[in-house]
């Protein structure tokens, strides 16, 4: 069976989950929501920005100051420019999986792009770059990933996807897709591969490194490993 590969981008092509959770767990506690990075991004892995905070709007017992998520945006972009870094190993491992692949993130477009672009890992996919922001439902609705599939010209029944965040495994699940949950990078939460696991994730690895030699297994036995 061939798989065509779809990966998740924050926390799977590139290490960004901590900074983003830790300015907006910083924000927060600064105007009286206290909350750690760790507990932020446990909470919010995964999701859509807009969905995130529309979830805390509801929740919060006071309005958020003007300009809080302009704020927030400029100051993880400030960091992105000189913190922002490729998962070790990702384009290694890339480079050795034939087939098909496509980036399916919660990151609006722009920003996903430009994050792809300023890592050096746009010309692994070329056009096959998609985003929440061009579908009805985010994660953990399955829509960006269909949209993947349909791109590439693949059944999602043969695409595999790989994924960091429990929202992301339950969207590819969702999709009628396999998923194998990554750790390797820096989400500040210990539990994260067994959450992963417990979402539904066939196999989950702590390092890049590992990732071509289990998709080989994958493509030759048709099941987990």
């Amino acid at each position: 069976m061939e798989f065509g590969i779809i990966y998740d981008c924050d926390g799977t092509l590139i290490d960004s989950e901590h900074i983003a959770g830790s300015v907006c767990a910083e924000a927060l506690t600064k105007v009286g929501w206290p909350i750690s990075m760790r507990e932020f991004n446990a909470r919010f892995n995964g999701v859509p920005v807009k969905e995130t905070w529309n979830i805390l709007r509801a929740e919060l017992p006071f309005d958020l100051p003007p300009g809080f998520n302009e704020a927030i945006n400029a100051e993880i972009y400030r960091r992105f420019e000189t913190e922002l870094s490729v998962v070790p190993g990702v384009m290694e491992a890339i480079h050795a999986i034939e087939g098909p692949r496509a980036v399916a993130s919660s990151t609006g477009l722009v920003t996903l792009k430009r994050n792809l672009d300023s890592t050096g890992l746009s010309a692994f996919f070329g056009q096959h770059i998609y985003s929440a922001s061009q579908v009805a439902r985010g994660k953990p609705a399955p829509d960006v990933f269909l949209f993947a599939a349909s791109q590439l010209g693949l059944d999602p029944a043969h695409a595999l996807v790989i994924e960091d965040s429990v929202a992301g495994v339950v969207a590819a699940l969702r999709a009628g897709m396999r998923v194998i949950g990554f750790t390797g990078a820096c989400h500040g939460a210990d539990d994260i591969g067994e959450r992963l696991a417990a979402a539904g994730a066939l196999s989950v690895i702590a390092e890049m490194r590992e990732l071509p030699g289990l998709v080989a297994k994958l493509r030759v036995g048709g099941r987990s490993p």
